[in-house]
Formats: structure tokens, C-alpha cells, sequence
């Protein structure tokens, strides 16, 4: 489980082949932040972009660790093959951490792509289209996973092949995590609400009660 609040950059050091063939996955090592890795040990999980994956390796005196991402993840997410690349990081929560963003699960729910990507007085605004499957999700003042980082999503309008969202991204945030080398154009990982989510299955299912009713009183 995340948050959504970048703990670290860092770059993918190297990728390695696990196979022949399409059907396998892929080796990568991370360079990180200098003491990035004091707290973390084999197995721990960490977000590459919001994609959660395991620690295999490391070589904290590198400041390198390693991940294996299986051929779907590959399939299913954007930014992690670059060689070279900046990603963002965020270490597994912990139970008496503070939910600074929202909850994450650090699992990629589709691919955007960035419309749109300029400064807006001293901030920058940021719009990217979402596919369809994942554009009923999106609301004014919901919450969105862009490329790992939480979001608050300023506008959405529905458009042709999905919709796009406008976000305003703070200064703070573009010069502390990837976002700021994006550009239109650019692939970035979404993960769509949790809350959205299960309300999304609730009303599928026709689980929600009815809103007007109350339980009535037989007791007479």
C-alpha cells in the first residue's frame, strides 16, 4: 500500500534481458538517492512509477537496488524501459505513517498520454488523456495516481477516445519528482481512485441500499 507522496527520484541504471523472447520479463537496476536504502531490505516492496514491485538485490555502497518485472507488468505500464530514465520512487507504507495523498495500491489501472504540458503563472498545468475504461472513474476533485504521484483532478471533460483531466502541478511537486520532464505526448501510468472503485463494483453488483428509505418500525 502507498500514498502517493514521492519518497525519492531515481534512474534506471541498467536493464537486462530475462529471456529470449517476448514472454519474458526484464531486469532492471535502480540508482536512488544517497541513504535511500538505509530502511530497506530484501523483498520490501517499492513504487517505480506507481508500479509496485519487489526488491530482488542491493548494493546499498552503489546506491543501486535491483527489481524483475514479468513481461505483463512490461505490457501493462509505460516509463520503466528506458534505459537512463528518471522514475519515481515510494516505499511500501507503514501503519503509523501519514497518509499524506491517498490510498494507492500501486497497481497501474491503464496508460495516459499527456495532452498538454506548460506553465500557468508559478504553476504548471498538466492535462492528460485517460482511456475510456478507466474515464467513468475520473471526477472534479477526485483523486488520481499519475506516474505514482497522488493528484487532485481540477477538470475532467469527456472526449473522443476516453477523457482528459487538467491538473496544477505546484512547483514543489515538478522539481521533486519526474513529472517535470514530461511532455505532450509523453505515456504516463494511471491508477484510477480505490474508493472509486469498489463504488464502481456496488453499483454493478446493485448493492447499493436505497437512499430514500429508512427500516421501519414493526415493534407495534
Amino acid at each position: 500500500m502507498f500514498t502517493g507522496i514521492i519518497t525519492g527520484v531515481g534512474r534506471i541504471a541498467a536493464i537486462h534481458d530475462l529471456g529470449t523472447s517476448s514472454f519474458y520479463g526484464k531486469r532492471l537496476s535502480i540508482e536512488v538517492p544517497d541513504g535511500y536504502l538505509d530502511d530497506v531490505g530484501l523483498g520490501d516492496s517499492i513504487a517505480l512509477n506507481g508500479a509496485c514491485m519487489t526488491v530482488t538485490t542491493l548494493a546499498p555502497e552503489r546506491r543501486q537496488f535491483t527489481i524483475d518485472i514479468s513481461a505483463e507488468s512490461l505490457d501493462k505500464t509505460a516509463g520503466l524501459t528506458d534505459e537512463g530514465s528518471r522514475i519515481n520512487l515510494e516505499k511500501a507504507l507503514r501503519a503509523s505513517d501519514r497518509l499524506g495523498g491517498h490510498i494507492v495500491s500501486g497497481h497501474v489501472d491503464g496508460i495516459g498520454r499527456v495532452s498538454f504540458f506548460a506553465p500557468v503563472g508559478e504553476s504548471w498545468e498538466l492535462r492528460v488523456v485517460a482511456p475510456p475504461a478507466l474515464a467513468r472513474f475520473l471526477a472534479y476533485k477526485g483523486s488520481i495516481t499519475i506516474n505514482g504521484v497522488s493528484l487532485t483532478v481540477n477538470s475532467v471533460s469527456d472526449i473522443e477516445g476516453g477523457a482528459e483531466v487538467s491538473i496544477n502541478l505546484i512547483p514543489h511537486t515538478v522539481e521533486n519528482t519526474s513529472l517535470g520532464g514530461l511532455s505532450a505526448g509523453s505515456k504516463v501510468n494511471l491508477e484510477i481512485d480505490t474508493v472509486a472503485r469498489y463504488v464502481e463494483r456496488m453499483l454493478q453488483a446493485g448493492m447499493l441500499p436505497p437512499s430514500s428509505t429508512s427500516p421501519k418500525d414493526t415493534s407495534k
